[in-house]
């Protein structure tokens, strides 16, 4: 036996189960006997085990198979043990416990808060050869078990959510009896026939990720889309959570709910895409990732029903509280729904319901149900932590109800809603997440037998990947559709009302605090209107206004995405960025500064340039130029100025001319300004100097005399080269001759001619080279 005991996983001798059960009995009739005969340390040691000794070891439940047994299973409990107390534990067992069903779906809360153990509520050990034997467990030492027992010998009889616990009974050099030491509890859930009114479950399955996508798009004809960062490739690769969410939703009865925004930018980073690196970007090289999710998602929503959010999925709160008494806020989300649908089309060939809004956390008022309704939904989907019901009701009503208006709410069942928000990295607490999770469907089931209620299960909107595997397995468990069937989100929100469900939507007031705190405030909607303005104001002078409305239109849609929320610093950093990089694309067209000009006369031509560094053409701009005192400079024939329509070819600049007109001399600054055609300015105003020198009639005589004068000047100097030309002439035909005849160049030198100025002034330019007879 000794042997036998000091090997972990060997079943004990009948012997040894007998000497061990009796010295349990002995030791528990002399604590009884203790205060009548004997000294009260036993009992104040039992006392003190029942406080805190069932907290000495570490009682890990890291699976659990099948999840939801019947007749003929063998049921399979793996964990761990690990002894956090200071003393090495000997003649320990583990063992089974299995309680009484459990009452009510209050009392599955209940037991699932209990901790330590209890010996007037815990069920004994279960009988028979079902233990696992460790001889030693020295400090802070882990050490596995496994657990088999056959479904039949659990003492199940009625259908019903058991109570499982999983114990450790031993020894301590402190505490020489037997007491338990560590305790974990489980439930399982029994219903080995399937019921005759299943309850039909809705399972939302989210495909929602945060704002990755900028304004920013590349200078090219592409308009190659940038990105913030790359770290949406983690979630779209194998293993990732986006992956395993696609991947384990293609095996599940579940009603997709997909952000179009996340489409849109998987499918830009299935083609060329930049990401931003500090001031620069740098190509995006994970374009085969993008592309097979999207394969497989498109495979996986074929014939399914999808849900789809607005674009950015925006936040409905935030609107409803901070952004309605901002102008124009509220017409964003019907441009995000608009979008919505084509975005889903394009992507996945399927068609989505619009029909469903879905406020953070199912949290509802009357404000956010007329926000969540202005954009065409008709149903919203709230959570009963929120539209509450009375205490008096005893079982969870179908979720959908009337609320006015037209409007349904669907309300989601917040105890399985929030069933998987843990860390669910841990084996431990996935598997207790999923059994609590299966034992609670169970029991809204058995609450109404005859009666068949549907409920709606909204999870959190981005479950990491560890969550969303314990989500699978739990519906993994419900598929043998003994007391659950699944349904499609709208045929649950068609499903019959029940008449004892409540339908009153909570005041304002009642808006949790903690989820108020988390919107957005109003001045982001007030910089989001400036973004919207300063847009409207762009797109009317571009001649392919898609290229800059949709980048920037998704943009604007995404600073109000919920996924904004517990991150304000981040959120205002990218409304910044839309802003930011908007007017620098407005700045790329911009009138070119003029140095200062000088007018010489009573008019001139003033030419004022407009530069467009854009890749498209601008058009319907006005350019107007006015002068700061039009009684010494005036512009055009209109005291006010002069205006001209402008069209400039992308990359390109014009030149646009103004008459001038002076009327006095020195400096006068002039102004101009691009307007759009309906009057609003576009950019600023520039101003310049002109400088106007006036000119009177007695400089013009100056002036004219002295032209004049160059003339005459210029005639006689050439009237004098003309003479000396036709003297060298002579000279040398005189040479020629022998020099028989001298020459009347040889005669003395006659006096100059004093006519040849007044004949130059005279305009007489016959010649003085004639010479005299030979």
């Amino acid at each position: 036996m000794a042997e036998a005991a000091d090997t972990p996983g060997i079943t004990p001798s009948p012997a040894r189960r007998w000497l061990r059960r009796t010295a349990s009995l002995i030791t528990g009739v002399l604590l009884m006997a203790g205060p009548l005969c004997g000294p009260a340390a036993p009992s104040a040691h039992a006392a003190e085990a029942g406080a805190s000794g069932s907290r000495t070891v570490d009682v890990s439940l890291d699976s659990l198979a099948p999840a939801a047994p019947v007749k003929g299973d063998t049921l399979t409990i793996s964990g761990s043990v690990t002894n956090k107390g200071k003393q090495t534990i000997t003649d320990a067992h583990i063992a089974l416990r299995v309680g009484s069903p459990l009452s009510s779906r209050a009392s599955i809360d209940n037991a699932a808060e209990h901790t330590g153990y209890s010996a007037g509520s815990d069920p004994a050990e279960l009988d028979g050869d079902y233990t696992v034997e460790i001889a030693k467990l020295p400090a802070h030492v882990r050490q596995d078990f496994t657990l088999s027992v056959p479904v039949n010998k659990l003492g199940l009889d009625e259908a019903g959510v058991y109570q499982l616990g999983v114990s450790l009974s031993g020894h301590t050099a402190r505490e020489r009896y037997e007491q338990v030491l560590g305790i974990q509890r489980t439930f399982l859930p029994w219903q080995p026939a399937a019921m005759k009114k299943k309850t039909q479950i809705t399972y939302l399955w989210p495909l929602v990720s945060t704002t990755r996508l900028t304004a920013e798009t590349g200078s090219d004809e592409q308009q190659t889309p940038v990105f913030k960062d790359d770290e949406l490739a983690t979630e779209l690769a194998p293993g990732g959570r986006l992956e395993q969410m696609v991947t384990l939703g293609s095996q599940l009865p579940v009603t997709w709910v997909i952000d179009p925004d996340l489409l849109a930018t998987v499918d830009a980073m299935t083609r060329n895409y930049r990401v931003k690196a500090g001031d620069t970007t740098v190509p995006g090289k994970n374009q085969a990732i993008a592309k097979a999710w999207l394969s497989s998602l498109e495979k996986a929503v074929q014939d399914q029903k999808v849900v789809a959010l607005p674009l950015g999925d925006p936040d409905l709160a935030s609107l409803a509280h901070q952004g309605k008494n901002v102008s124009g806020s509220l017409s964003h989300l019907q441009s995000a729904t608009e979008v919505a649908r084509t975005t889903v089309e394009t992507v996945l060939h399927v068609t989505p319901s619009l029909d469903f809004a879905w406020p953070v956390d199912g949290a509802i008022d009357p404000s956010i149900v007329d926000v969540a309704t202005s954009a065409g939904a008709h149903k919203v989907i709230a959570r009963s932590d929120s539209m509450r019901e009375s205490d008096d009701l005893p079982y969870t009503p179908t979720a959908a109800r009337p609320i006015g208006g037209g409007t349904t709410a669907v309300v989601a069942d917040k105890g399985l809603s929030t069933a998987f928000e843990g860390d669910m990295t841990q084996a431990e607490e996935s598997t207790l997440a999923v059994q609590e999770f299966l034992a609670q469907t169970l029991a809204v089931s058995l609450q109404e037998p005859d009666h068949q209620r549907s409920i709606v299960v909204a999870p959190q909107r981005m479950p990491s990947a560890s969550q969303a595997q314990s989500m699978a397995h739990a519906l993994q468990g419900l598929a043998p559709q003994r007391w659950t069937e699944p349904l499609d989100l709208p045929a649950a929100a068609a499903a019959k009302p029940d008449a004892n469900a409540s339908t009153r939507v909570p005041s304002s007031s009642a808006y949790p605090k903690k989820l108020r705190a988390q919107e957005l405030p109003v001045d982001a909607f007030r910089e989001i209107k400036t973004t919207q303005d300063t847009l409207d104001r762009f797109k009317v002078i571009l001649t392919s206004p898609d290229r800059v409305v949709t980048p920037f239109g998704n943009a604007i849609d995404r600073s109000m995405s919920t996924s904004w929320r517990s991150h304000p610093a981040d959120a205002r950093v990218y409304r910044e960025g839309v802003l930011n990089h908007l007017r620098s694309l407005t700045a790329e067209v911009q009138l070119i500064q003029k140095s200062p000009a000088t007018l010489s006369g009573r008019s001139a031509t003033l030419p004022v340039t407009v530069q467009n560094k854009l890749v498209q053409d601008v058009d319907h701009l006005v350019l107007r130029l006015w002068s700061t005192n039009p009684q010494r400079l005036s512009i055009g024939d209109d005291q006010a100025g002069a205006s001209q329509s402008v069209k400039v070819a992308g990359g390109h600049s014009q030149s646009v001319k103004f008459t001038a007109n002076a009327h006095a001399n020195g400096p006068i600054q002039v102004k101009a300004q691009l307007y759009t055609e309906d009057g609003t300015p576009y950019g600023d105003t520039m101003t310049f100097t002109v400088q106007v020198s006036e000119i009177t009639p007695t400089v013009m005589l100056v002036l004219a005399g002295g032209v004049l004068l160059l003339v005459l000047a210029g005639i006689r100097m050439y009237t004098q080269r003309k003479r000396a030309a036709a003297r060298e002439a002579d000279a040398e035909g005189d040479a020629e001759d022998g020099e028989e005849t001298a020459s009347e160049d040889d005669s003395p030198e006659q006096p100059s001619d004093p006519l040849p100025d007044t004949a130059s002034e005279s305009g007489d330019l016959s010649g003085p080279g004639e010479k005299v007879d030979r």
